[in-house]
């Protein structure tokens, strides 16, 4: 069985671990999706955000999301962090590396991860901004359910 691994980290996320992670001489094709926080959000400046998440309901989310794109996509090797806490503008919030013998698999991997986490898992985002103010942003459908179990 291939490698699979997606984690909550509450520490600095190094991509090239989590590409080193997958490769194999098995595996040809070896993807990466590196997402950074952005200097800006809908024309106001960002200085930094707050990622905080229900932790229980977001790791069963996220193994979910990993176990349906190895399904889906042939058992690749997968390699997944997401950051929680303080992050400052270019900090990396999450990182995927997918490796497969055919790259359509890779990519797909990769990419169905990075949708469905975006969509499901229940982190959310309080930006802050150069004016000084905070804001809740953005955040997956999944957010009204955590927020009602977590009541």
């Amino acid at each position: 069985m291939s490698h699979a691994r997606a984690d909550l980290v509450d520490r600095p996320i190094d991509p090239a671990t989590l590409l080193a992670e997958v490769a194999s001489p098995a595996r040809g094709a070896i993807c990466s999706f590196v997402g950074t926080v952005r200097d800006q959000h809908g024309g106001r400046a960002v200085t930094g955000l707050q990622y905080d998440c229900y932790q229980a309901m977001a790791e069963r989310e996220l193994a979910l999301i990993v176990a349906e794109a190895r399904d889906r996509f042939g058992e690749p090797a997968l390699a997944v962090e997401h950051r929680v806490g303080t992050l400052m503008v270019g900090d990396v919030a999450v990182a995927i590396a997918a490796a497969h013998a055919r790259r359509a698999n890779a990519i797909g991997a990769m990419q169905y991860v990075i949708e469905e986490l975006k969509k499901r898992l229940p982190i959310w985002k309080l930006e802050h901004y150069a004016d000084g103010t905070r804001e809740w942003v953005g955040g997956s459908s999944a957010m009204s359910e955590a927020a009602g179990a977590a009541a």
